[in-house]
């Protein structure tokens, strides 16, 4: 059925049976070959027979300091500070003398390459990232907490063996970074064997149980705490929202990732990064998996409020639109924005353009992304921003597919954030909106 439908590749082993299938008259030769012309067309085209400018390429460019450089500055750049109660981040050494260091991927090389990765020659954990930058002048103190996912750490123990470690550590510490997540034994593609459950599926947002009881026993010791969340999908946040000061997303941040996560932490850079995805409450606002339909699913569609929005991030500054307009270019339309930098330290932060047809029958609901930028300022500097908004952001599309120019009456939202209730709401900023209506 995939092959006759378009499908060419499959990357399982499905496909073994093909020939199975021509026998029964499932599938023609001439589809076979279609598939496999087109297949062959495309790795020509590729250089993978011929040969290509890859490879040229000599073995010693892998890990160059080039490539270190571009990976880290990935690395913080895609770090999102969620919460940052009472201004718990960033760290100052001068403040703090014994920094206590928990969780089962505080020192996981596991958890800073996500899958899909070669090996490193190096790698750097939040632990070993923050102890080179905390030097000799702060003492770090470790405690693994829990397993990842099994209710002990060592076969003999008793369930939840390390948790009173872990409670020592916290009393002990003036601040408590506590690294809390995922690995790719826990997320991955449906079907994988590598993956403890054999599927890309999560039974629900939460973490696992001993996870859980580890946040409960910190939370109880009343100390400081910075989640450091090591996933790369929504986990829900409520324990550690209520419960703790900071929370920083670091996804999987790469093999070296604890150097740019304890950067983070200490202000040597501003965290920048917006989510890519929406953090729902719970499972329960979304329609069951096998319905295709949008309803509810992706910041476009949601009805009610996200625990953390599609595009919404911190910084350890102040910014904000001071003014924005917008005009039609030929097809398309052109932003210009004045951000300005209230604070007094030196910040990145992601203009944003969310726009909404407000007179089409087939536009989404919600207002959705059109363009951003990336904008470093200076304390006190002002900048103008000038955005591109290309046609086919004025589209809609049909029940059949087609996309078609859409409407004649635009909202655009220009802002740090989108221009949702919960955003403005986190961020206590509400994006500019500007009217646009075609001639």
């Amino acid at each position: 059925m995939a092959l006759n439908a378009g499908c060419d590749l499959n990357c399982g082993n499905t496909y073994l049976h093909v020939l199975n299938a021509f026998y029964h008259g499932l599938v023609t030769e001439e589809t076979i070959t279609e598939a496999a012309v087109r297949l062959f067309t495309t790795r020509f085209l590729l250089g993978l027979f011929d040969g290509s400018e890859y490879d040229d390429i000599p073995y010693t460019m892998v890990e160059c300091s080039e490539h270190l450089k571009t990976a880290h500055r990935a690395t913080l750049e895609s770090i999102v500070l969620l919460q940052n109660k009472n201004s718990i981040l960033p760290l100052k050494k001068e403040h703090i003398s014994t920094i206590g260091v928990i969780g089962p991927n505080a020192d996981s090389r596991a958890a800073l390459i996500g899958n899909y990765h070669g090996t490193s020659s190096e790698y750097v954990t939040v632990l070993e990232g923050i102890r080179r930058y905390a030097g000799d002048e702060v003492r770090i103190l470790y405690s693994e907490g829990c397993d990842l996912f099994r209710d002990k750490t060592e076969p003999l123990a008793q369930d939840l063996d390390r948790l009173s470690e872990a409670v020592t550590v916290a009393e002990n510490s003036d601040i408590v970074i506590l690294c809390l997540g995922l690995d790719e034994t826990l997320e991955g593609e449906e079907g994988d064997t590598g993956n403890s459950y054999a599927s890309g599926d999560k039974a629900d947002l939460q973490l696992p149980y001993c996870q859980r009881k580890l946040m409960e026993a910190v939370a109880e010791t009343k100390k400081p705490v910075v989640v450091c969340m090591m996933a790369g999908s929504d986990i829900d946040m409520s324990y550690a929202a209520d419960h703790f000061e900071g929370i920083l997303q670091l996804w999987y941040p790469g093999a070296r990732g604890g150097n740019a996560v304890a950067e983070i932490l200490f202000e040597k850079e501003s965290p920048s990064g917006k989510l890519p995805i929406t953090f729902y409450e719970s499972l329960n606002e979304l329609p069951p998996f096998e319905d295709y339909s949008m309803e509810g699913r992706t910041y476009r569609y949601m009805k009610g409020k996200a625990q953390y929005p599609f595009g919404y991030g911190l910084t350890y500054g102040e910014a904000a639109v001071e003014s924005a307009c917008a005009k039609w270019e030929g097809s398309g339309a052109t932003v210009s924005a004045v951000l300005c930098n209230t604070g007094n330290v030196k910040i990145c932060e992601v203009l944003q353009v969310y726009m909404k047809c407000e007179d089409h029958e087939k536009a989404v609901p919600n207002p959705q992304l059109c363009g951003f930028q990336r904008v470093e300022l200076l304390p006190g500097e002002k900048k103008t921003v000038t955005i591109s908004i290309p046609e086919r952001s004025f589209t809609v599309v049909d029940d059949n597919g087609c996309r078609f120019i859409g409407g004649e009456k635009f909202s655009l939202y220009v802002g740090l954030s989108q221009p949702d209730e919960r955003s403005i709401e986190l961020t206590g900023k509400q994006p500019v909106k500007i009217d646009l209506c075609k001639a």
